[in-house]
């Protein structure tokens, strides 16, 4: 039987979806290509009829999960006032609801020290969808120049993916909790810093 160009591609997509999910929960290397394909309702035989390896499945999965996140963060700050929404960003990141489902959320704790290990291609087509993340969180933070407030993004996007990733490690424990609220606090403190005046500016304001 032909399928459709709409269905084959609506197929590509089960796929994908399917082992952005798996991926978050297991690892990168933690299920294979026979049991994604069985939970996407299709056979092994069929892989190579949407992938041309094992590799651009995992690159576009990752891709996925990050757009999924990024997804997340617009509706998240779309609720709130522009100076808000960084902390509205962190607070529903480093949440307990997050850790406990590592299947639908963020890339870089459940994945990042596996992507480290991957291909040259995996890394770069990661390191891409980063950028974007990095990017987004710089437009989250109005009350700088956009140099000065990157810089920010970036510290306070490692803090998040840092202290969720200790968070697992800890489970849902006395342990996880607090290492949730200590980075939640260090994070919502930079968030909230204000920019530093130099004398010079001052000088000139003046």
């Amino acid at each position: 039987m032909r399928y459709s160009r709409e269905h084959k591609q609506e197929t590509h997509d089960r796929i994908v979806k399917k082992a952005s999910v798996r991926l978050r929960e297991k690892g990168a290397h933690g299920i294979g290509v026979a049991d994604l394909m069985k939970e996407a309702g299709l056979t092994h035989g069929g892989f190579y009829a949407h992938f041309d390896s094992r590799e651009a499945l995992v690159i576009e999965a990752f891709a996925y999960a990050m757009d999924r996140s990024m997804e997340h963060w617009r509706k998240q700050s779309d609720q709130v006032a522009p100076e808000k929404q960084l902390t509205q960003i962190v607070e529903t990141y480093l949440s307990a609801l997050h850790r406990d489902n590592p299947g639908h959320g963020c890339s870089i704790p459940a994945l990042g020290a596996e992507i480290a290990r991957e291909s040259p291609k995996t890394r770069k087509a990661f390191a891409g969808k980063l950028d974007e993340m990095v990017e987004m969180m710089t437009d989250f933070i109005p009350n700088l120049p956009r140099k000065a407030a990157r810089k920010q993004a970036i510290a306070t996007l490692a803090t998040m993916a840092g202290t969720m990733l200790l968070a697992r490690i800890a489970g849902s424990s006395e342990l996880s909790d607090e290492v949730l609220k200590a980075g939640k606090d260090s994070a919502l403190d930079g968030a909230k810093r204000e920019p530093k005046v130099t004398a010079a500016k001052k000088a000139k304001q003046n």
